[in-house]
């Protein structure tokens, strides 16, 4: 097989990893060429964390940064009458999923000679990349909207990040990052290919938690979509080694009220966005819709669309079980009953629930639910 290399997926054109990139250079979102994935005998059995899987990632850095991400629990439980799993991503060093993506890329960025970096995120993507620069030694400058509320930039600022606040909106903020991307290396977590083949551990180690087996369902909150892609470019490993038999079906989960994705899919009409509570979702133009339509089509899956209440209920129901999560990871649970009204999933099948976010990430909101506000 050729060597990794970054691809541009719409045109086929590649460029190769010897210099970092974050976007080609038309300033298209760029990924990897596939890779062949790893078998059994390639996971590190002694390592505790995502980098047991290191061998399916494009090269090795000389040292990794790590805290000890994923190795996340599995729990068996039910919901809405049918069994299911629970897949407890925010027990990770910052709270949240993302961290495997900020561990995996910025070793690998650090390894290619970058030393700085900017991201641009009001939550649970910038606590991240703050934490593993902090953990390895890297500047990391975060871009954040104005408006955004400053219990969810302490954390970035306690681990010494650097935080500029942009005036206007989300996606106002992600164009001032781009702009300044010229002077220091962009590092999003939207844009890297690195970011990705960290979230793809979440495949890897879904199929070790199941026997080396692939779950029949995976149902996964979705706003830029890296979980939605970071499971279908590790599955897609597992397919190409021959470790699985088939893909399992991916299930985008969206709110209503910011949900293009699954607008798309469903063929409804745009809308404009209005709030959410599901607010770590709530990106208006995802950068790689067109890379997430194809996974949840080529894996023969599906999207959801979730109205505030039904988040709202699904958050309380998980808390009232013991699992404290951010309004924007209880869209799974939510979109596992309507999957199961429809008969798109079934009770008999293995589906797996993907919970992202820490609820200390959302205290506020949790408050408001409980009708206490702050």
């Amino acid at each position: 097989m050729r060597h990794p290399a970054y691809l541009d997926p719409r045109s086929g054109q590649t460029w190769p990893l010897s210099e970092p990139r974050w976007c080609g250079p038309e300033g298209q979102p760029l990924l990897l060429t596939d890779l062949p994935g790893i078998t059994r005998a390639d996971i590190a059995g002694g390592e505790r964390s995502l980098w047991r899987y290191a061998a399916a990632l494009p090269f090795l850095p000389d040292s990794r940064i790590s805290l000890g991400e994923g190795c996340t629990p599995l729990l068996e439980s039910e919901w809405a009458g049918a069994p299911v799993r629970f897949k407890c991503e925010w027990f990770m060093p910052s709270g949240s999923f993302k961290d495997r993506g900020a561990s995996v890329m910025l070793s690998l960025l650090r390894h290619q000679g970058v030393e700085a970096v900017l991201e641009d995120s009001s939550g649970n993507g910038g606590a991240a990349i703050a934490t593993y620069a902090a953990a390895g030694g890297m500047r990391a400058k975060i871009m954040v909207p104005a408006s955004t509320s400053p219990a969810k930039t302490v954390q970035s600022r306690a681990l010494g990040a650097e935080i500029t606040l942009v005036p206007g909106t989300r996606q106002d903020c992600a164009d001032a990052a781009v702009a300044e991307a010229a002077s220091l290396f962009y590092a999003s977590h939207n844009w890297h290919p690195f970011f990705l083949h960290g979230t793809k551990t979440l495949a890897y180690e879904l199929w070790e938690d199941l026997g080396f087996r692939a779950p029949d369902n995976v149902i996964i909150p979705c706003g830029a979509g890296s979980n939605v892609l970071g499971c279908a470019i590790g599955f897609g490993e597992l397919l190409r080694a021959g470790q699985i038999r088939r893909l399992p079906r991916l299930f985008a989960a969206q709110p209503e009220n910011c949900g293009p994705i699954a607008r798309e899919w469903l063929g409804e009409d745009a809308a404009d966005p209005m709030p959410t509570i599901a607010e770590g979702t709530a990106i208006a133009q995802p950068l790689r819709r067109w890379e997430v339509l194809r996974a949840l089509r080529e894996s023969a899956g599906g999207a959801v669309l979730l109205s505030e209440t039904e988040i709202a209920r699904a958050t309380r129901g998980l808390a009232q079980r013991g699992l404290y999560v951010e309004p924007t990871c209880a869209q799974a649970a939510a979109a596992f009953a309507r999957l199961l009204e429809s008969g798109a999933v079934r009770e008999g099948e293995t589906t797996v629930m993907v919970l992202t976010g820490s609820g200390l990430k959302a205290t506020h909101r949790h408050a408001e639910l409980a009708g206490a506000p702050l």
